[in-house]
């Protein structure tokens, strides 16, 4: 793929449609791809964190003066317990501070916890004013970024506070992900190989072929994935922008993920945002076989090609433990899938079926978890 040419995946929203652009050394140009995506924009504020900033601030720095772009920026600390009322407030008096008008930008230089945080405080400042998604994770690169969820954590549950704000433009720059730890390649890969469980079982078997291989090290494989998961997430989104419907389905995983990174307090040396989802998905597929909703045999191909690629798909190994099942429960009870008092979970009818199940019983719940050895 020529660098001057990069993939783009138009997600179609009336009104608020925009681009995500995948390639290789993107931010060097990205001056050239913000002016041209945002006109009338004269300043703009960075948002990062003290692991991206060393690595990618400057060359961003450079693209936005090579295109006359007055930018400013704020470097935050790493890690989900940066998504907190604390830092929301810090980046909506930066941006007052500096004098940003409604028409100027906010961009979020970092993984998912930097774009929802700076998404979030793009949608209220000034009562809402445009930002750039230029995710620095595989994770962010193919979910978090894309679709418009922005947020921050409260003590009683993950991403229970924000609001949708769609980005004016997402830059996924795949060189970006050639700094990042094994672990994060690894825990965003979980992301990629959910839409494939989700409906595009063909995917999945790409990847499950050994295509994982090059977009965990890198190289032509990684483009590929990353492109097909954001058509994926944009094909929904155009359907469902606030989440009403098919939406949920990008939540595969999730509920029990959620519930276990908040038993963990967001403690990312014992379980980062992927891992959870990993086990999660792994949890969902088990829980649907439990359930007679799909083939006794997916639950266990699912968990080897998870296990193949280093991930975890078990509660016991999550460090420190994750409390009994009533714990876990009554963490899933915070989820925001959850209504009328009622359950709901993405589960399965087999590879690619999955579907919202909704009014799940609480006993049956409970009666799982025991038996996966909560």
């Amino acid at each position: 793929m020529s660098h001057s040419a990069p993939r783009s995946v138009r997600v179609d929203l009336a009104g608020r449609s925009y681009d995500i652009l995948i390639g290789r050394d993107l931010l060097r140009k990205s001056g050239a791809f913000i002016a041209e995506a945002t006109d009338k924009a004269r300043a703009c504020l960075i948002v990062t964190d003290e692991n991206v900033a060393p690595h990618h601030l400057a060359t961003l720095q450079g693209g936005l003066d090579a295109s006359g772009l007055l930018h400013s920026h704020l470097i935050l600390s790493p890690g989900e317990k940066t998504k907190n009322w604390t830092n929301l407030e810090k980046v909506v008096e930066t941006i007052l501070a500096n004098k940003l008008e409604r028409g100027d930008l906010i961009i979020a230089l970092g993984g998912g916890v930097i774009g929802d945080l700076s998404g979030f405080a793009a949608s209220v400042a000034r009562r809402g004013m445009r930002f750039i998604q230029i995710p620095t994770t595989l994770l962010a690169q193919v979910d978090s970024s894309v679709g418009g969820k922005t947020g921050i954590n409260s003590p009683v549950g993950k991403n229970l506070i924000g609001a949708f704000h769609q980005p004016s433009l997402v830059l996924a720059d795949t060189a970006l992900l050639d700094t990042l730890p094994l672990r994060e390649r690894r825990a965003g890969y979980a992301e990629i190989v959910k839409y494939g469980l989700i409906d595009r079982p063909d995917f999945f078997e790409w990847l499950e072929k050994g295509a994982w291989q090059g977009v965990i090290e890198g190289g032509e494989a990684r483009e590929e994935a990353v492109a097909i998961s954001c058509q994926c997430k944009a094909a929904i989104v155009a359907r469902d922008e606030h989440e009403t419907g098919d939406r949920a389905l990008l939540n595969l995983g999730h509920t029990f993920g959620h519930a276990l990174e908040a038993l963990v307090n967001y403690d990312g040396a014992r379980l980062v945002h992927g891992e959870g989802v990993a086990i999660g998905m792994a949890m969902a597929h088990r829980f649907s076989a439990h359930l007679g909703l799909c083939e006794q045999e997916l639950p266990s191909r699912v968990a080897e090609h998870l296990e193949a690629v280093g991930l975890p798909t078990r509660l016991d190994q999550v460090p420190g433990g994750t409390g009994n099942a009533e714990e876990i429960l009554e963490a899933i009870r915070q989820d925001k899938k959850v209504s009328r008092g009622t359950l709901t979970f993405i589960l399965t009818k087999g590879l690619g079926k999955s579907f919202i199940a909704k009014g799940v019983e609480e006993a049956k719940v409970l009666d799982f978890l025991k038996r996966e050895g909560a």
